[in-house]
């Protein structure tokens, strides 16, 4: 009788160190748990972004609005019959010198 108490004390003892330490830790699924939802964040972050992407792709193929948006400031392009003015502000000045 003595020897179950044993043998059920040593698999308690081996069953508490696999729960704790062992494969499948509470540690370790823990650890799984936090990577699951930065990798959640994640995909909602590129999931935002692919959508202003494609929105912004779309208004380029339909729109011309955005294109000459586009052109205007990327490219510096003006439209027939309009004047640019191009302002170059002085550095500012340092009080020691």
């Amino acid at each position: 009788m003595r020897w179950l108490v044993w043998l059920l004390v040593v698999l308690l003892l081996l069953l508490q160190y696999r729960l704790w330490i062992g494969d499948g830790s509470l540690a370790e699924v823990w650890d799984l748990y936090q990577q699951v939802q930065a990798q959640h964040e994640e995909n909602r972050q590129l999931r935002e972004r692919n959508q202003a992407l494609e929105a912004e792709v779309k208004d380029l193929k339909e729109g011309l609005e955005a294109l000459e948006e586009r052109a205007r400031e990327e490219l510096g392009m003006i439209k027939r019959d309009e004047s640019f003015y191009q302002v170059i502000e002085d550095p500012p000045v340092k009080a020691d010198e």
